[in-house]
């Protein structure tokens, strides 16, 4: 067992634990044809982030991370769920914003049902994803839900209450 170390004791210093080191990196994967680099409204974010979500079968919620312009940075695949559900937390959505130098972003996920209204949980989330943004400095600019043929955006809708 390894000798506690005092500040004020002049005996050999024995360390048996390497504190770990590590580094922190974003991976680039191949991305996908979008109709326009830079995000204006919801309909534009909806159509650049759109392909992400087409043919999915269960719940998936990704980050669309945007520079000072709104340009689209990148987007990362946060969680996938099932039928209908997908656990989401702040801290893994805020991740990969932090390590693309994000101003914004744009949080979205599909219903597989096709149905975009949200759930309860989809406007806890928002609030949640809300306040976060706020104490990161990152923005929320929308949350979008992804249905068969509609689209439901919190920003549009006045935000949850």
């Amino acid at each position: 067992m390894a000798q506690p170390v005092s500040v004020n004791d002049s005996s050999p210093v024995s360390l048996s634990y390497r504190v770990p080191r590590y580094r922190i990196s974003l991976v680039r994967e191949a991305g996908y044809p979008a109709p326009s680099r830079v995000i204006t409204d919801s309909r534009s974010a909806a159509t650049a982030l759109r392909p992400l979500f087409d043919g999915l079968d269960r719940e998936q919620f990704a980050v669309c991370c945007l520079d000072a312009k709104h340009a689209i940075i990148g987007v990362n695949i946060v969680s996938t769920g099932s039928l209908t559900i997908t656990v989401v937390h702040p801290r893994e959505a805020f991740k990969a914003a932090i390590l693309m130098n994000a101003c914004a972003l744009i949080g979205a996920h599909n219903h597989p049902s096709g149905d975009a209204t949200p759930s309860p949980e989809d406007r806890v989330l928002t609030t949640r994803f809300r306040d976060a943004g706020e104490l990161l400095g990152i923005m929320l600019l929308d949350h979008l839900i992804l249905g068969e043929e509609q689209v439901y955006s919190f920003a549009d809708q006045g935000w949850p209450v």
